[in-house]
C-alpha cells in the first residue's frame, strides 16, 4: 500500500505523549544541570532538534523496508556491538561508546530496535512454531546474541532490558515454563542472599513435595521431581560462589544495601539515599521549578542521566510525578492497543517489543531511584540526558508508528 496520507494516518496520541515527555525531560535536565554541569542542557537541546529530521527520515521510508531488511539491520547492529571491543572508548570503566571527536555514540541503544525487528521478522514466518525446541533455541539466540556482546562491556543495565523479550515470546507461543523458570531463578537468588542456603533448600523441598503430591496420581513422576529438586539445590549452593566471584564489588555492595544487609550512606549507597531525600522533600506539589535544594546543590550524582526522576519528585512533587508516570503508562497502553489492532504478525510482535522495552526502562529506572532496585545504570526514556538514548528510543517508537500509519496491518 502506498503512503498516501502519512499525516492523516499517524497516531497523534502517541506523538503528543512522546513530545510532552521529551519537553518535560529537557526542562528537568535544564534544572539539574544549570548550576553544576555546563553545556549539558544545551547539548540535549541539540539532540532534541536532531530528532526532528530523524523522525522525518523514519516516516519517509516505506514500511515494508523494516520487515524486508530486518535481518540485515540486526547483523549490522551485532557488528557495531562487537566493534566496541576493538574501537570502543572507555568511559567510567565501560567500553560502550564510539568516539567521533568530542561526540560519542552508544550502539547498544540502537540494538534494541534492531533486535525487535529481527525477532518480529523471525516470528512472522508462518512456519515458525515456538512449541518446537529448535525454534525456541533460534528465537532465544536472537535475544541473547546482543546480550552476550553487551555484558562484557560491562553494561548489565542494557543487558537486563532484553529479558522483556521472553514475555513477548511467551505472548507468541513460547512455553510458560521459560517464564516461570526465570521468576523462580530470581526468587531463589534473592532468597539465598537473605537467608542461609540450607533454609532455602528446605523451602524448595517443601514446595516440590507439595507440587508432587498435589498432582494427579497418574501425573506424579518421582524421578522428575527428584531431578527438579537436585537442580534447585545445585543452583542455591552456587549462588554464594557467583555472588562473591562473578559479581564485582560495587554490584555486591548495591545488593547488600538493597537487602538491608549493609548501610553505607556515604559510599555506594549515597546515590540512592540522596535520591530518596530529594523525592521525599518535594511533598505534594514540589518546591517549584529551579527551586529544588538537592537539585541546585548537586547532591544527587548523575541526576541529569539515570537519576533524572529525582528532579521531578523534588521540584514537581507527588502531583508532578504522578503526571509523568501517567504519561508513560498512557504511552505503553496506547502502543499495546495499536499492536493489538495490527493484522500482520510482524507489526504486532514489533509493537509488543516497543511497549516492553519502554516499560522495562521506565520500571527499572523508577524502582532504582526510589531504592527498591539496585543501581545498574538504566536511563528513563525520553527524559535522561544523552543523544544515543533519545535517538534510540525515538527510532524504536517511530518505526512502529510508521508501520501503523502506513497500514502495514492491511498488506
Amino acid at each position: 500500500m502506498k503512503n498516501q496520507s502519512i499525516k492523516k494516518n499517524l497516531d497523534w496520541t502517541c506523538i503528543l505523549i512522546y513530545s510532552a515527555l521529551v519537553i518535560m525531560g529537557w526542562l528537568n535536565i535544564y534544572s539539574s544541570s544549570l548550576s553544576s554541569i555546563e553545556g549539558t542542557y544545551q547539548k540535549q537541546f541539540v539532540f532534541i532538534l536532531l530528532t526532528i529530521p530523524l523522525i522525518f527520515i523514519i516516516l519517509a521510508i516505506d514500511g515494508k523496508f523494516y520487515e524486508k531488511y530486518a535481518s540485515i539491520i540486526f547483523v549490522v547492529s551485532l557488528l557495531s556491538l562487537a566493534g566496541l571491543f576493538l574501537f570502543g572508548k572507555t568511559i567510567a570503566g565501560q567500553r560502550c561508546w564510539y568516539a567521533l571527536g568530542s561526540f560519542t555514540i552508544q550502539p547498544s541503544e540502537f540494538a534494541k530496535a534492531a533486535t525487535s525487528l529481527a525477532l518480529a521478522k523471525f516470528l512472522s514466518d508462518s512456519q515458525i512454531n515456538l512449541k518446537e525446541p529448535t525454534r525456541q533455541m533460534q528465537a532465544l539466540a536472537i535475544v541473547f546474541l546482543p546480550v552476550l556482546l553487551i555484558l562484557p562491556q560491562p553494561d548489565p543495565g542494557s543487558a537486563l532490558i532484553y529479558s522483556i523479550f521472553i514475555i513477548v515470546l511467551y505472548r507468541e507461543g513460547l512455553p510458560s515454563w521459560y517464564v516461570w523458570t526465570g521468576f523462580v531463578t530470581i526468587a531463589l537468588f534473592v532468597l539465598t542472599l537473605v537467608f542461609e542456603p540450607q533454609y532455602v533448600i528446605l523451602l524448595a523441598l517443601l514446595v516440590v513435595l507439595i507440587v508432587h503430591f498435589k498432582s494427579r496420581l497418574g501425573d506424579r513422576n518421582i524421578l522428575l521431581s527428584s531431578i527438579l529438586f537436585a537442580l534447585i539445590s545445585g543452583f542455591v549452593l552456587s549462588v554464594s560462589y557467583v555472588f562473591q566471584n562473578v559479581f564485582k564489588q560495587h554490584h555486591r555492595d548495591r545488593f547488600n544495601i538493597l537487602l538491608g544487609k549493609t548501610v553505607d550512606l556515604k559510599g555506594i549507597g549515597y546515590n540512592t539515599n540522596q535520591s530518596e531525600i530529594a523525592i521525599g522533600s518535594g511533598g505534594w506539589l514540589g518546591r517549584g521549578f529551579l527551586e529544588g535544594t538537592q537539585t541546585k546543590g548537586g547532591f544527587v550524582p548523575e541526576q541529569h542521566t539515570d537519576y533524572i526522576f529525582t528532579t521531578v519528585g523534588e521540584e514537581w512533587g507527588f502531583v508532578g510525578s504522578l503526571v509523568v508516570i501517567t504519561l508513560f503508562v498512557s504511552l505503553f497502553l496506547r502502543v499495546i492497543y495499536l499492536a493489538e489492532r495490527q493484522k500482520t504478525k510482524f507489526s504486532r510482535v514489533y509493537g509488543y517489543c516497543v511497549a516492553g522495552i519502554l516499560f522495562t526502562h521506565f520500571f527499572v529506572n523508577i524502582a532504582m531511584v526510589v531504592g527498591v532496585f539496585p543501581t545498574i545504570g538504566v536511563p528513563l526514556p525520553f527524559f535522561s540526558y544523552g543523544g544515543s538514548g533519545l535517538w534510540g528510543f525515538t527510532i524504536l517508537l517511530f518505526i512502529f508508528l510508521k508501520m501503523d500509519a502506513n497500514k502495514v496491518n492491511e498488506w
